[in-house]
């Protein structure tokens, strides 16, 4: 930030993921007409500061795929399959049974399979 003025620094959310596919993509239809594709990656967990003492050797995320394009892209992938996809950290809410609940999940710009499980 300078001193010469009040800018703001820039805002930035940008996630950048590459791993396994662990639960097959889902496609659903929203009440309000909207379509997503959800999944989950799972990447192998580097060692950090943080992490230096954990057991856990794996990290998972939820992704959403609802531009068409992506949507066509991760359709077919499969549990197994390596993968990198770009995107955006969101929060989501929506109503269940039980009220409203909230999610944390990446917001897919973009994909590829890198190779194929087997």
């Amino acid at each position: 930030m300078s001193a010469t003025t009040d800018e703001q620094p820039a805002a930035r959310n940008e996630v950048c993921l590459a791993g396994r596919v662990s639960s097959a993509p889902v496609e659903r239809e929203l009440p309000s007409g909207d379509r997503v594709i959800t999944f989950r990656i799972v990447m192998a967990r580097e060692r950090s500061p943080m992490t230096s003492k954990s057991r856990q050797v794996s990290d998972w995320v939820d992704c959403a795929a609802w531009g068409g394009r992506v949507r066509r892209t991760v359709a077919s992938w499969k549990v197994g399959d390596c993968v990198e996809l770009e995107g955006a950290l969101r929060r989501r809410f929506f109503r269940t049974a039980a009220g409203t609940s909230t999610r944390v999940e990446v917001e897919v710009l973009s994909a590829r399979c890198v190779a194929r499980g087997g």
